[in-house]
């Protein structure tokens, strides 16, 4: 039986453990890394989407800028289409929200197989211990200083290892929240998804007469991730390297139910819609797969007793707008800065209140992102009234989310301390502008106006983000504060120019950004 003792022990060697075995050998060179994997090989698996975040995290903190490029796609961004409540639109007939460009800042469509086999080939060349086709038991963690221990087995070996970090990057089946109790459901939330991969999918950048083409200057659609949007469900489409295509649908229990999530009941559903079966007539499905369940949460991150969870091993959102690998970025990079103070030498107390501080703004950060997603799944069939919620979304994304850490501010205390004391009012904030949206919903419904921009649109993405090429510099708080205000204000009075059913936009008095952080309503 083989003994181990590890600084770091990582459970788990799908994407959140391999990158983080990855960061601590660039980071902490010292350290005995090594990653226990229950798998034999790295297989498909869906979240091949990256947006901005992750992807500076793994161009900047983990140089693989360009592997990336060889090995995988460059993604044109977030693309939108709508439809008729009939489903029976052309595509180029849609209204489509899109890139004419690839964006200003890089996000890439990874194959997850190649890129795991390939970080595991990379971090065992760099002195990372990696064991695979074995399973993790028994799991003692200490505390109060002591070790953490478990026994592993499988593929011929058994031992035991010991450690003086332990990192949960085991997905959704996370032995340390099952041991310490820490799941938290989402039942307000109830969301679904099937996947699966298909080759001879048609080319997107093929279809439509050349005006369909011309409009987004023969920029490459099918390098977007791909979004077909419907009331309380979407179905994406995200490129993958040599022919292959993953296609999925996420949504309400009630859209994408028990029937929907098997390989036979997922092709009927997905031929419903006149503009996905196009692209799918002559494909041909490699494999399936579903969750009856998406989302949940942690009551813990971080612990100070030195161990802590990373990827989908902690907590899961929603796959819209791709911020899987986001939440990856910023629980490896705290897990690396507390491993890189414990190793230091920091005195327990500034390494407790620190590892609570991490701790509570991604508890912060997950709830700010569910407030995106929570009751408005209704919203995403129109198209007026989704472009309105991806304004808003996309305007905090860039000004309050990716221009930090591309800063690294979320490892500056004061900042991360400043960021809390408003969570409150940044949380009322995102609720009232979800009533807002429900009831701009609500209104159009009664007018029978909920489809009525869907057909003959185009619209691209970051029209009403001018200062994205600034994101990623330094700004003033009062700058970072003024592009809030303006982002609330226009979004607020494009909403009240739907509810009144206004031919022309309203000129308005703008409101202090305090007015959209109080109970009160919006409209």
């Amino acid at each position: 039986m083989e003994r181990l003792t590890l600084d770091v022990a990582i459970l788990g060697g799908g994407l959140a453990g391999s990158l983080l075995a990855r960061q601590l050998r660039r980071t902490l060179s010292q350290l005995r890394v090594g990653v226990f994997e229950k798998a034999s090989e790295s297989s498909y698996k869906v979240g091949e989407s990256t947006v901005e975040i992750a992807s500076n995290y793994l161009i900047r903190r983990l140089g693989l800028s360009a592997y990336l490029y060889d090995r995988h796609l460059p993604k044109n961004g977030l693309r939108f289409f709508f439809d008729t409540p009939a489903k029976d639109a052309a595509l180029h007939e849609m209204t489509e929200l899109g890139t004419v460009a690839l964006p200003f800042h890089p996000s890439f469509q990874v194959n997850r197989a190649r890129l795991e086999r390939d970080l595991w080939e990379r971090n065992r060349a760099d002195g990372v211990r990696l064991w695979t086709n074995v399973r993790a038991h028994d799991l003692d963690l200490g505390s109060d200083g002591a070790q953490h221990r478990f026994a592993f087995s499988g593929d011929g070996i058994a031992g035991s290892c010991e450690s003086r970090w332990l990192v949960d990057a085991a997905g959704r089946a996370s032995m340390v929240a099952r041991v310490k109790g820490l799941r938290v459901p989402e039942p307000e939330h109830a969301i679904a998804a099937v996947w699966g991969r298909f080759t001879g999918v048609r080319d997107l950048d093929e279809f439509g007469p050349e005006s369909f083409r011309a409009r987004v200057r023969h920029s490459s659609r099918m390098l977007s991730t791909v979004h077909f949007c419907y009331p309380g469900y979407w179905i994406w489409f995200i490129p993958l390297k040599e022919g292959v295509t993953s296609v999925g649908v996420v949504g309400d229990r009630e859209c994408v139910d028990a029937v929907c999530r098997t390989k036979a009941g997922f092709v009927d559903f997905l031929q419903r819609h006149r503009a996905v079966a196009s692209l799918l007539d002559v494909a041909e499905m490699l494999d399936v797969g579903s969750y009856a369940q998406l989302a949940y949460s942690t009551t813990r991150f971080f612990s100070a007793d030195r161990w802590g969870l990373s990827g989908e091993a902690a907590a899961f959102t929603d796959p819209f707008y791709s911020p899987g690998s986001d939440f990856i970025a910023l629980e490896n990079d705290f897990l690396t800065d507390l491993i890189r103070r414990d190793v230091a030498g920091e005195n327990a107390t500034a390494f407790g209140e620190r590892v609570e501080l991490y701790d509570e703004f991604m508890r912060f950060r997950h709830e700010a992102t569910m407030l995106l997603y929570r009751g408005l799944y209704s919203t995403l069939g129109s198209y007026e009234l989704y472009r309105l919620k991806w304004d808003l979304d996309i305007a905090c994304y860039y000004n309050l989310w990716v221009a930090p850490y591309m800063l690294d501010q979320h490892l500056d205390a004061d900042y991360l301390r400043a960021q809390l004391r408003e969570k409150t009012f940044i949380l009322q904030a995102l609720r009232n502008f979800a009533d807002l949206f429900r009831k701009v919903e609500s209104r159009l419904r009664e007018r029978d106006q909920l489809h009525r921009g869907n057909l003959g649109r185009f619209a691209a993405p970051l029209d009403h983000v001018p200062y994205f090429d600034e994101v990623g510099t330094p700004r003033t708080r009062q700058a970072v504060l003024a592009r809030t205000a303006e982002a609330f204000n226009l979004i607020r009075g494009r909403a009240l120019d739907l509810l009144d059913d206004l031919p022309e936009p309203t000129v308005r008095t703008p409101l202090p950004l305090t007015a959209f952080m109080t109970s009160r309503p919006l409209a």
